[in-house]
């Protein structure tokens, strides 16, 4: 039987949508509800973008000042007596070291103790006095060409300005009564690729090791195969030395691959020992493994150890130095940078490949990232053995 379809009351039609507006409703509180239970993941959207607002708001500054300076004197005068005090009253510079000698000089330039070393040489007031145009010599670690350039620039204002109370110093009409003669040590043509190159080798060694193994532990219980693991006779240790050793290898070989592309493609040189660079480049892998296996074992999901490896993956490239200078950043900033292994690889391998620093060097970084090795593991194995149980 065939005819004309019978007309929907308006009513039904309301009636007919709204079905599908409460079934959108109900999906709607399910997942709100299913966030809500998902506490890291809800914490990572809602307090983490802000916490990290706040904290690389305040931290970040791209005109670093206070930076640590040493200065060697040759002569006890009131000339060398009103610049070190112009120095200690200005905001780029903070006197931090007297050296005796030029041996001092140069190792707490390698270890990256300071990053100016200003030498007033013997004569340096009786040439004034006399009308002579003395040098004053300013030695700059110019490994983050960022950090030193606005400083030295503020220089020879500093010191014209220290000058020009004392009694007796003669007062040029165009220029400043005194040379000043800059040695940019390890990078003198402030190349950046010098400065960049060493730091995105940590960057990827930090953001790769971090994500294969924080997915290393949820991997197991998501597969199905953790009670597997579980029912082997292996102890927490032997089962974390062993999900990372194969990583170490694939992290050295990213290291090698990098450090050829940086020597054949970007002239970065490598002044100091290969042997060591790759010793504590191992030491560097093998820190952000643990890290990264601490997080396998506290997360529920893999998401939830992506989520917490990016977490600690952005502070380790805007606190460590690698971006932003890290003498620009407050006291408080630079403790938090302090507790990060990339800040610690970024002085190892500038030191050892644009300064040819030693061991005795950078032992302090080297400690460093040995000791934050031996906490990640400790909490690592801690919380794998209560997974155990």
């Amino acid at each position: 039987m065939t005819g004309d379809p019978v007309p929907v009351p308006q009513t039904a039609r309301r009636h007919i949508r709204l079905p599908g507006l409460a079934r959108l409703w109900a999906m709607f509180i399910k997942e709100f509800l299913q966030l809500r239970r998902d506490r890291v993941t809800f914490a990572t959207m809602i307090f983490i973008p802000l916490m990290q607002l706040l904290l690389f708001g305040f931290a970040i500054n791209t005109q670093p000042k206070n930076l640590p300076t040493a200065v060697l004197s040759q002569e006890n005068t009131d000339v060398s007596r009103a610049i070190v005090a112009a120095l200690k009253n200005t905001s780029y510079f903070s006197v931090t070291r007297i050296a005796g000698t030029e041996q001092e000089v140069d190792h707490w330039l390698r270890a990256g103790t300071v990053q100016f070393v200003v030498e007033i040489p013997a004569g340096f007031e009786r040439a004034l006095r006399r009308g002579e145009t003395p040098s004053l010599l300013i030695a700059a670690d110019a490994t983050d060409p960022v950090a030193s350039g606005t400083a030295l620039g503020s220089l020879s204002g500093v010191v014209s300005h220290a000058l020009a109370g004392l009694h007796g110093i003669p007062k040029a009409q165009t220029s400043a009564p005194f040379e000043i003669r800059q040695h940019r040590r390890y990078n003198p043509a402030s190349v950046t690729r010098l400065n960049i190159v060493p730091g995105i080798l940590g960057t990827i060694l930090t953001m790769t090791m971090l994500i294969f193994t924080a997915l290393s532990v949820t991997r197991e219980i998501e597969r199905g195969t953790m009670e597997n693991l579980l029912s082997m006779p292996i102890r927490p240790l032997e089962v974390m030395l062993g999900k990372i050793a194969p990583y170490i290898l694939v992290g050295f070989l990213q290291a090698a691959l990098i450090f050829i592309a940086g020597y054949l493609i970007f002239d970065v040189p490598v002044e100091g020992s290969l042997l060591l660079l790759s010793g504590l480049s191992m030491l560097f892998i093998t820190t952000n493994l643990s890290i990264g296996y601490t997080f396998s074992t506290l997360a529920q999901n893999q998401l939830q150890a992506i989520q917490m490896s990016f977490m600690f993956f952005l502070p380790n490239i805007l606190l460590s130095g690698f971006m932003f200078p890290f003498a620009g950043m407050p006291v408080w900033a630079q403790w938090v940078g302090e507790a990060l292994p990339l800040t610690h690889y970024l002085r190892i391998v500038r030191g050892i490949m644009l300064k040819g620093s030693g061991l005795t060097d950078i032992a302090h970084p080297a400690m460093m990232l040995t000791a934050l090795t031996l906490v990640a593991m400790t909490i690592a194995v801690t919380r794998f053995r209560r997974t155990l149980d």
